[in-house]
Parts: C-alpha cells; sequence; structure tokens
C-alpha cells in the first residue's frame, strides 16, 4: 500500500508525512498511576492490618479492580511496566537492608535446617504438583514461596519463568492463608510442645514465609525467640539467590534442548539479582548509613506492594476460580512439609 515504501523518485515531502504518520509508542503513565494509587489505599491497610501486610492487600485489591472495573487498553502498558520492571527493583532494594555480615553470623547455626526445609518444600511441591495435575509455573511459584519467603520470592523467579498474571496472584494468595494459619498456630503449638525460645525461633524463622509474620510470631512467644526468628529468616531470605540462578539455568536449558531458534542465556539470566547482591555487598561493606536503612526499607516495601498491585491488576479472577482448589492444596501440603521437616531436623540435632 501508498506510504509504506519510498520510491527515490518520491518527493521528500512524501517521505516526511510517512515518518509522522508512525504511531507513538504507548504512554505507561497512566497504568502507573493507576497502580501507584491502588497500592497506596493497600498501604494503608496494610497497617492497619499487619498480619495480613500491604503486599497481600495490593493484590488482592488490584484483583477486585480488575474483576468490577477493568482498566481500559490505555492502563495496561504502564501496568505490565509496574508488575514486571518495578518487581525488580523491589528485589534490588531488598538487598540494601540484608546485611551478609549479619546473616554469616547465625546463618551456620540454622543451615541444616534452612536447607532441609527448602529442599522439602521443593520436592513436595513437585512430588505433590503432580498428583494434583497443577501446572509447572504454579508448582515453581508455591515452592519456591513456601520454602524461602512468600511474595519476596515469587517476585523474584517471576521475571524468569514468567508466569500468567494470575497464577502468580494464586501463589501469593494461597501463601498467604497458610502464612496466616502459622502466625496464629504456632506459638500455641509451641508452648504446647515445650519448645526453647531459639528452638521456637529457628521453627517460625524456617517454616513461616513474611517477615513481619515470623516477627509477630516469634515476638508473641518471647523477645529472645523473635530475635532469633527475624535472623533466621534473613538467612533464608538469601536462598533466593542460588535458587534463582538454579531456575534460570534450567529454564535456559530446557529452551535449547527444546531448540529455541532465539535461545539467548542472556536474556533469560536473572541479572536483577546480581544487582541484589552488588546491593547486600554494599550494605555489608558499611557503605550505607545506618539511618538510611529503615528508609531504604520503606522504599522497597512501597515498591513491591505497586508492583504486586499491577499483578493483581492483570489476574483474572474468574480463570482463579476455574483453577479450583488443587493449588490450595499443593499449599497446604507444601506448607506442612516444611513445618515438620523443620521440627524433624531440631529434633534430629537435639535442638528441640
Amino acid at each position: 500500500m501508498s506510504g509504506q515504501f519510498i520510491r527515490p523518485d518520491q518527493p521528500k515531502a512524501f517521505a516526511v508525512s510517512t515518518v509522522a504518520a508512525t504511531p507513538a509508542p504507548e504512554s505507561r503513565l497512566p497504568g502507573i498511576l493507576l497502580a501507584f494509587a491502588v497500592a497506596a489505599v493497600a498501604f494503608g491497610l496494610g497497617r492497619l492490618m499487619p498480619l495480613v501486610g500491604g503486599a497481600v492487600c495490593g493484590i488482592v485489591l488490584g484483583i477486585l479492580v480488575r474483576h468490577f472495573a477493568a482498566p481500559s487498553a490505555t492502563f495496561q502498558p504502564g501496568i505490565r511496566f509496574a508488575g514486571k520492571q518495578i518487581l525488580q527493583w523491589s528485589i534490588i532494594a531488598l538487598g540494601f537492608g540484608l546485611s551478609l555480615n549479619q546473616v554469616a553470623k547465625t546463618g551456620l547455626e540454622s543451615l541444616s535446617v534452612t536447607l532441609a526445609t527448602v529442599a522439602a518444600a521443593g520436592l513436595v511441591a513437585w512430588g505433590l504438583g503432580r498428583v494434583l495435575r497443577v501446572h509447572d509455573k504454579l508448582q515453581v511459584l508455591i515452592g519456591v514461596g513456601t520454602a524461602i519467603c512468600g511474595g519476596s520470592a515469587i517476585a523474584a523467579v517471576v521475571p524468569i519463568i514468567k508466569p500468567d498474571d494470575h497464577d502468580t496472584a494464586f501463589a501469593i494468595s494461597t501463601i498467604f492463608l497458610f502464612n496466616l494459619v502459622a502466625v496464629l498456630m504456632f506459638p500455641l503449638l509451641g508452648h504446647a510442645m515445650g519448645l526453647s525460645d531459639l528452638g521456637f525461633g529457628l521453627w517460625a524463622g524456617t517454616a513461616i514465609n513474611d517477615t513481619s509474620s515470623v516477627v509477630a510470631a516469634g515476638y508473641s512467644y518471647s523477645h529472645a525467640a523473635g530475635d532469633y526468628a527475624t535472623i533466621v529468616k534473613l538467612t533464608r531470605a538469601t536462598l533466593i539467590i542460588p535458587i534463582s540462578l538454579t531456575i534460570a539455568f534450567i529454564v535456559a536449558w530446557r529452551q535449547k534442548r527444546g531448540g529455541a531458534g532465539d535461545f539467548s542465556l542472556a536474556k533469560i539470566f536473572p541479572w536483577f539479582i546480581l544487582w541484589f547482591l552488588v546491593a547486600s555487598g554494599i550494605r555489608t561493606a558499611g557503605l550505607v548509613p545506618e539511618a538510611l536503612v529503615p528508609i531504604i526499607h520503606f522504599i522497597a516495601e512501597c515498591l513491591i506492594i505497586v508492583a504486586l498491585t499491577a499483578i493483581g491488576l492483570s489476574a483474572d479472577l474468574r480463570r482463579m476460580a476455574k483453577t479450583g482448589p488443587r493449588p490450595i492444596l499443593l499449599g497446604l501440603g507444601t506448607w506442612a512439609a516444611v513445618a515438620l521437616t523443620s521440627l524433624l531436623v531440631q529434633h534430629i540435632i537435639g535442638r528441640w
């Protein structure tokens, strides 16, 4: 058709009009502003309901907005940007709050329990997921989220495996459900089993996902349990790095084996994890003033709420409903395996 190709004998005016007719790229601003607006409400609700948290409120509010008043196509570029790019920025920001020296101090003490629970989560998520016929990506999301640190771990692997947004929302919601159960039940069960302060802190730090929930459960048991649980949780969070890299290489290997013509390890590799390491190294080297650490943590929290809100705005509640109870059963089985494995290993090594 005319206007697509320019012959040498065509006048320059025609060429100019052709360039002017090229559509401008879609603006991300409307979608980003929408994600921030809904996230601001979620942040406030999270402060009112600390056991739920802003991240879960964000993804739930996003799902509800999408279901009852779906954003038009104008908002989609910004929503996609917030759900992917801002998600990666939030993980990098979390790195500035993680001192590797602090992790190393108690890491060796809890390493056996942490590694055992991570292995249990992975095996149960894979095996039970196959029995329940839950597809691979949702298995990974639930397994990683239960094994490491809930929404943050899921946020780290989402850019690697690229699941549907409704799967991400389902995984976070499922893990949150059992996280809340753990916060309410663990202190009662800990006292009933006669766990020491350090024993309960190790249990909570390895078997409860979200940091705020670990803190809530730990300090409701005792101050010493809360302190230890928090440090164990920080140690566990560092496993985001090897887990994400392992998943990236598996994805790359599968693509290469499948004969993907455009295969590129550089495209799959989670570069933001390396920046997470750089951020942690900067904090460990003492280059981040202590006064700035709470501010950076606040920024990271806000970014992850915005990102998860955007994922909620992209999630399809009807598709989630069609998935049925199988992912919830998978979450229950994986969470139970982690909690029991933590207690079993503690018993074997004489900590309980």
